[in-house]
């Protein structure tokens, strides 16, 4: 399919563009954008920047997809932003590329919705399948898991980590990580108030596996366990043999433990630019 762009519209004569790409008015497209098959810009959405839309994504009026970092030690180099397939970005999306640090490289993965007016700021990862609801504001550096949701006009602090399914209630101000499978709410005092038993089931989790995590939620919670007391339980209970969910669970809380004021990512706050290694189930040191 041919690509079609409306003759409003100003698109660079060096910008990538994919089969079946579809430009409407007023849209304003950079030099080193690169966008994939069957992409549609509606109208007045500007992309610019170092940045790399995969296929099927679709943009809503006044998008502005790929801008400079709002970080003051910006210096101008070309940081990038990366989009994988099948995304939605409603209206007044604002996703800025990376600024000089970890990878340079902001990062939305496949098959999320960014409802009107959230924001993404520099150095952001959002993975598959999340949902970030109106006026969602992601500080730098947030990681924000499969799948997870983000409720309206949430603010969630620079380098926090939201955990795989977890839910975030509207409103909410998160100063600290999320972890998997978790609900949390509160604005003046954000806390961990229940289990995401309704997302477990809607992505298929065993019963069996979300009643582990209803276990673990309560001796951390409410007995107020240590992390130590949760692998020993665990391990004696299932033979050493740690189902998927669980292990995720306990592997995220180790390394918000070893990470600074409640965050992991933390810890990356001052580390030269680098690729962050990802940690895998152990038992607690």
């Amino acid at each position: 399919m041919p690509v079609t762009v409306s003759p409003l519209s100003e698109v660079h004569p060096r910008a990538q563009l994919g089969q079946d790409v579809t430009i409407g008015p007023f849209c304003v497209v950079g030099p080193n954008a690169t966008i994939g098959e069957g992409t549609s810009l509606d109208s007045h959405v500007t992309i610019v920047g170092h940045t790399t839309i995969g296929c099927r994504n679709r943009f809503y009026p006044n998008a502005v997809i790929g801008a400079e970092p709002q970080d003051i030690s910006f210096r101008d180099s070309g940081t990038r932003l990366e989009i994988g397939d099948d995304n939605i970005f409603r209206e007044g999306v604002t996703v800025n590329r990376a600024a000089e640090k970890e990878d340079h490289t902001t990062r939305i993965g496949n098959g999320n919705m960014l409802m009107s007016n959230a924001h993404v700021a520099h150095n952001c990862r959002v993975f598959d399948g999340t949902i970030l609801v109106n006026g969602v504001l992601l500080g730098g550096h947030v990681h924000v898991h499969d799948g997870a949701i983000v409720s309206g006009n949430t603010c969630v602090h620079h380098f926090t980590t939201l955990g795989k399914l977890s839910f975030v209630s509207g409103g909410a101000r998160v100063v600290t990580d999320v972890p998997p499978f978790m609900m949390g709410a509160g604005c003046d005092h954000f806390e961990v108030k229940t289990v995401n038993v309704v997302g477990m089931r809607r992505r298929g989790i065993s019963e069996s596996s979300i009643a582990l995590i209803k276990r673990a939620y309560r001796l951390i919670y409410r007995k107020h366990k240590s992390l130590q007391a949760l692998y020993e339980t665990f391990e004696e209970e299932l033979d050493g043999v740690i189902p998927y969910e669980l292990s995720t669970l306990l592997t995220f809380l180790e390394q918000t433990r070893r990470g600074k004021l409640g965050r992991a990512r933390e810890i990356y706050r001052d580390a030269p630019a680098t690729d962050e290694k990802t940690g895998t189930y152990r038992r607690a040191a």
